[in-house]
């Protein structure tokens, strides 16, 4: 019998938890108005914070938010904030911070809240956790908003699947909480695409990841920038580096980092749905196409872009409408990723759920003396 790992059981539950999630945020829409009302009328500015992955949510919603009433909300990790909060926050500042983190009891999530409030003239909290049990979680006060999410997003494995997607989508709910039954909508239309997409191109996927590559790329615009970012995270620590990963923005690529593909790489192109972006990333597609000879190419995308298939090994169409808000619609793509990074861990001969034979990683970061 085929094992079955934590790690697939997390990447194949996401479209569920992500409805349980927006149904959890709809049942305190009232609150959670309540709160952002009172804080961003008084002038509160966002961040969103986070350490890894949890930090990757913040740089793709930083611009996906750009039409909610969360726009200008500025990423700041929490390993920055931690070291030099001065850089960031002084007494006159006041800051909503916006902080994600599964587990909720690593070091730097403890960390950043202290150095802020330390810092900053005024705070206020809200904590998306998937843990109950964790640090942030039991953080309590009037200036405090904790949203728990399902359960099941406290992945189990090493590597944030299900955390991260369902953080980076309840984000975005509380962002439109004036508008939450309207939102429904999007998220089962996201939802039905990402469980359609996994059943049509997981075999093309696992194939993918057979085949011998040591480093691989992943290209994005705008919020999915972002979201490649997460995604060359993913490949790399579940094959405890023996991919080597890197990620940029289509246009930046050529400005030095384009130096990284060689024959052993492998491109993914993460596709942007809106056209007038569309035609810079083609451009850099196919450069890539006639100047190198890799060994795959992955194009992510809501529909076949205008390029030849000479340019790709395999056309990922997620297929929902361009009117998805990028909020939403930016979490689609990251299934590609953490389905080629869970085949290529088995190819690899590791564990998917704990694929650091080194150490050099864990499930929550170990480590870390705090001297605030």
């Amino acid at each position: 019998m085929t094992q079955v790992f934590h790690t697939y059981r997390e990447i194949r539950q996401q479209p569920r938890v992500w409805r349980e999630a927006y149904a959890s945020v709809c049942a305190r829409k009232s609150e959670i108005k309540s709160f952002l009302d009172g804080f961003l009328g008084e002038g509160y500015q966002v961040v969103l914070t986070g350490a890894g992955t949890s930090a990757y949510i913040g740089d793709a919603l930083e611009t996906a938010l750009f039409d909610t009433r969360l726009r200008g909300a500025r990423s700041i990790a929490t390993t920055d904030i931690l070291t030099a909060p001065e850089y960031y926050f002084n007494a006159g500042s006041k800051v909503l911070l916006i902080s994600f983190a599964r587990s909720g009891n690593s070091p730097e999530s403890v960390g950043a809240v202290r150095a802020v409030e330390k810092t900053a003239g005024k705070v206020a909290h809200i904590f998306i956790t998937c843990n109950p049990e964790g640090e942030l979680a039991k953080m309590k006060g009037e200036h405090v908003l904790t949203l728990l999410l399902p359960p099941e997003t406290n992945d189990v494995s090493l590597a944030m699947t299900s955390s991260y997607s369902t953080m980076l989508l309840t984000c975005s709910m509380l962002a439109n909480i004036d508008h939450i039954e309207e939102q429904g909508a999007w998220i089962d239309t996201v939802a039905d695409a990402v469980e359609k997409g996994m059943e049509r191109y997981e075999p093309a996927l696992k194939e993918i990841a057979s085949r011998k590559f040591t480093r691989a790329v992943f290209l994005g615009s705008g919020p999915l920038k972002g979201v490649a970012e997460e995604s060359r995270l993913k490949l790399q620590e579940l094959t405890d580096g023996a991919v080597m990963c890197a990620f940029d923005s289509f246009l930046g690529f050529r400005h030095g980092p384009k130096a990284v593909v060689k024959s052993d790489s492998l491109m993914v192109y993460l596709v942007s749905p809106r056209e007038s972006v569309q035609r810079y990333e083609r451009d850099l597609v196919r450069q890539v196409t006639a100047n190198n000879h890799v060994t795959g190419s992955v194009i992510v995308c809501l529909r076949k872009p205008d390029l030849g298939p000479e340019n790709y090994d395999l056309c990922v169409e997620l297929g929902f409408p361009e009117s998805v808000p990028a909020c939403y619609g930016c979490v689609a793509y990251i299934f590609v990723a953490q389905l080629l990074g869970y085949y290529k861990s088995i190819d690899t001969g590791l564990c998917p759920d704990s694929p650091s034979v080194s150490g050099n990683i864990s499930r929550v970061v170990e480590g870390v003396t705090l001297y605030i």
